[in-house]
């Protein structure tokens, strides 16, 4: 299968190349860092260690993610899966092989790395991020039927189906709405535990209380929207 990984990512000149170091290799075809602005040297650390960038300057975590979509959908063979990981090293992108295995093994559509079900480095998450995850997770269970116990940033989807999701959300929403719109759409779902630590750098969402309450507000909002 072709495999092509997407890496959303603002101002992460000090873990970029360290995420980018621990993908498998010889797993993937592209990985594709979506450039969300940076002010450091976080395009230039990225090519230096083998990943296409692509500039997305509005800012959004959703932004970036839809920059890199374009960049593959313009590269000509479509890859089978993406995966998506966040820029920071809190994922461990050396667990890819499981990520992927429920599409590989199992025809899955959608599989979502659950840091719940995970080993969770001590202050890896805030209790705002644990608190959100759990009433996301609940409220796509009681109003879509399908159960989640994540939001987690590391998953792996089809191709194919990704494009059928239709990805609007350009910031905090990306995770919910791909979750909600699966839901609808009765993609074949899975979970894997995936490990969690903290962060290099300070988070752009959970970092701040402002962050933290817009990124809330706007998952809820998805949720509901969805339905």
């Amino acid at each position: 299968m072709i495999i092509d990984i997407i890496i959303p990512a603002l101002n992460e000149a000090n873990s970029i190349g360290l995420v980018i170091n621990d993908i498998p290799k010889n797993l993937v075809r592209h990985i594709i860092v979506g450039d969300n602005g940076s002010t450091d040297e976080t395009a230039k650390i990225a090519q230096t260690h083998g990943a296409i960038v692509v500039p997305a300057p509005t800012k959004g975590y959703g932004t970036a993610c839809l920059a890199a979509m374009e960049l593959i959908q313009n590269l000509g063979q479509p890859p089978d899966i993406v995966v998506f990981l966040d820029g920071d090293y809190s994922d461990y992108p050396e667990q890819l092989a499981e990520v992927i295995q429920p599409i590989v093994s199992e025809d899955v559509d959608l599989v979502i790395g659950s840091r719940a079900l995970g080993q969770r480095q001590d202050g890896s998450m805030t209790l705002p991020q644990k608190f959100g995850n759990w009433l996301a997770t609940h409220l796509i269970w009681w109003i879509y039927g399908v159960r989640f116990t994540d939001l987690g940033p590391f998953r792996a989807i089809k191709w194919a189906a990704l494009r059928k999701l239709n990805m609007k959300d350009p910031d905090f929403g990306w995770t919910a709405e791909m979750q909600v719109k699966a839901a609808r759409q009765k993609l074949k779902i899975a979970e894997v535990p995936v490990n969690y630590r903290r962060r290099i750098g300070q988070s752009k969402v959970s970092g701040t209380i402002k962050g933290s309450l817009m990124a809330g507000y706007k998952i809820l909002w998805v949720v509901f929207r969805g339905r």
